[in-house]
């Protein structure tokens, strides 16, 4: 270690009592003979440490007089039908050239996504004070493509949903049913793209929240290949899990947006291992630059086996599913089921990291990481307090609680399930050495009704059960969140619906989108994007 001095101030607050409690805190004892040195070196540390946070860090602020943004709002409920939006705004980019990727398309943003001058809650009320200073790397790219966000899409309660029930600012409806989930955390921007109130949406991922609300939506979701899409600027839950990507109507759509926000940006270090923007592949104009899209001769689909079992999965939803990809094999691929042993794993893994490394992210500890630390919005959750505590979902009491007991009882389980994520990596690439790709159910069930008492509507008087609150998702992410472990990126796209069978619709006739999911290797956009294009021309998901 390096000490530069062992000077420190007369004013200096470390004192024996200091040491003694992190001693304490450590579950060690320093010799008395020793007390007086290490108080000293931890003096040292403290004035050092002093110093640094008086430090101003990196200036990521826009330039506001280029990429103005105005008219913003929090709309009324009668402007909001599907409880969808966040807040309302204008953003453009006054120097896009003309002919840009998004000229004119109108996006929302999820509310996890810095854009300078509009409030951000995450979906909590703990951040209703909270306004970010700069743009997230996605938004100045959507910006510079021409693109208009037209405002902030509702996310769940600190991300931590996979239904849309737990927002502070209340419900997300389904837009194929008003009392139906829309799908979580990135719940708005299903509902609005799914509704045609904006051409597209930015959704986070981080273990299915891009991909459930597209699912229940009838969309196209996309979790890129980790780092593909930077998430400078993104409210995180896990480094590692961490995702941003495009959710559209149509599949060209999808990647379209994917070409305007792909590529590092040399700031975030999850982006590090991808392509620049300029060497990406052209994922849209390759799709329509094919000279007969619907041809999948030699391509090879492997159906995950482990996939089809999941807990409570419907069976009419592996009807649908196997519909689908006999489908694809009838445009020419060659269609296998292959078995991956270790999928069956993969969200007990992503739990293990999800639960204890995401209650270190939201406490504020973001050590082994090179980029830009959102401090600012940390700060609201670090130190933890009384009063945020009270204002969280029970999903995210939970993330504390399991990260907490985690780091107590079992110390290297986030160190044991990293490796293990490692290895699930590992037996998804051996099979995808064999396979173009990889499918399997989005989702073992459709959109279902919201909770009996959503969070935002609890009181004293009328309390939100925790369990049946959390209960409306039970195994909803069981093939999602294995691959924001694993990378690899996985597309959800709609395959067919199915008539409502629980809920206040039961018996109307009401149908709801099924969604299948292929998965490809890493940076392996383009093979997901042909096998899901190919199928969109030759079928009406919605007829089937």
């Amino acid at each position: 270690m390096s000490v530069f001095t062992l000077d420190t101030k007369k004013d200096n607050l470390v004192t024996v009592q200091v040491l003694d409690e992190a001693c304490t805190e450590l579950g060690v004892a320093v010799p008395v003979t020793e007390k007086e040195s290490y108080r000293t070196l931890l003096a040292v540390f403290h004035e050092a440490a002093e110093d640094l946070m008086s430090l101003e860090g990196p200036d990521l602020g826009p330039d506001l007089e280029r990429f103005p943004r105005g008219k913003i709002y929090k709309p009324e409920p009668e402007d909001n039908p599907l409880g969808a939006w966040a807040f309302r705004c204008h953003a453009i980019d006054k120097q896009a050239p003309p002919g840009g990727l998004l000229e004119g398309r109108s996006i929302a943003i999820k509310d996890c996504v810095a854009l300078a001058g509009v409030p951000m809650m995450m979906g909590s009320s703990i951040f209703d004070s909270y306004t970010p200073d700069i743009d997230a790397t996605l938004v100045t790219r959507i910006l510079e493509a021409g693109g208009i966000i037209t405002g902030r899409a509702v996310c769940e309660n600190l991300c931590h949903s996979g239904t849309s029930h737990s927002a502070a600012s209340g419900v997300v409806h389904n837009p194929y049913a008003h009392g139906y989930s829309s799908g979580g955390s990135s719940s708005g921007s299903g509902a609005l793209v799914g509704s045609g109130a904006v051409d597209m949406a930015i959704g986070a991922d981080q273990g299915g929240s891009i991909r459930i609300p597209a699912g229940w939506c009838g969309l196209y979701g996309l979790k890129p290949t980790h780092g593909l899409v930077p998430y400078t600027g993104c409210g995180s839950n896990e480094p590692t899990n961490d995702h941003a990507g495009p959710i559209t109507r149509t599949l060209l759509d999808n990647a379209l947006l994917l070409q305007a926000i792909a590529g590092t940006d040399g700031i975030d270090d999850r982006s590090f291992g991808a392509p620049v923007p300029a060497a990406l592949p052209d994922y849209h104009g390759n799709l329509l630059a094919s000279k007969d899209p619907k041809n999948l001769s030699g391509v090879r689909i492997g159906i995950i086996r482990e996939s089809l079992d999941r807990p409570g999965m419907d069976p009419r939803v592996l009807e649908k599913f196997h519909s689908a990809v006999d489908g694809m094999k009838k445009l020419g691929a060659t269609v296998e089921e292959v078995s991956i042993p270790m999928h069956k794993h993969g969200a007990a893994i992503w739990t293990g990291i999800s639960k204890a490394g995401g209650a270190a992210t939201k406490l504020g500890i973001t050590y082994g990481r090179r980029g830009y630390i959102m401090n600012d919005l940390n700060a609201h959750l670090a130190p933890l307090t009384q009063s945020a505590w009270d204002q969280m979902y029970p999903s995210s009491k939970n993330i504390f609680l399991n990260g907490i007991y985690a780091m107590r009882k079992y110390p290297t389980l986030l160190g044991h399930a990293t490796n293990l994520s490692l290895k699930l990596r590992q037996d998804y690439d051996k099979a995808l050495a064999s396979y173009s790709v990889l499918v399997s159910p989005t989702l073992p069930y459709i959109a279902n009704s919201h909770a009996t008492t959503p969070f935002a509507c609890a009181t004293p008087e009328n309390p939100a059960a925790p369990l049946d609150l959390i209960g409306k998702q039970l195994g909803l992410t069981s093939n999602t969140a294995p691959f924001n472990q694993s990378g690899h990126p996985a597309l959800a796209m709609p395959c067919g619906m199915l008539e409502i069978e629980e809920g206040p619709l039961t018996g109307t006739g009401t149908r709801l989108p099924v969604s299948l999911q292929v998965v490809g290797k890493w940076f392996g956009e383009e093979d997901v994007y042909r096998v899901a294009y190919a199928w969109s021309l030759d079928n009406d998901w919605k007829q089937l």
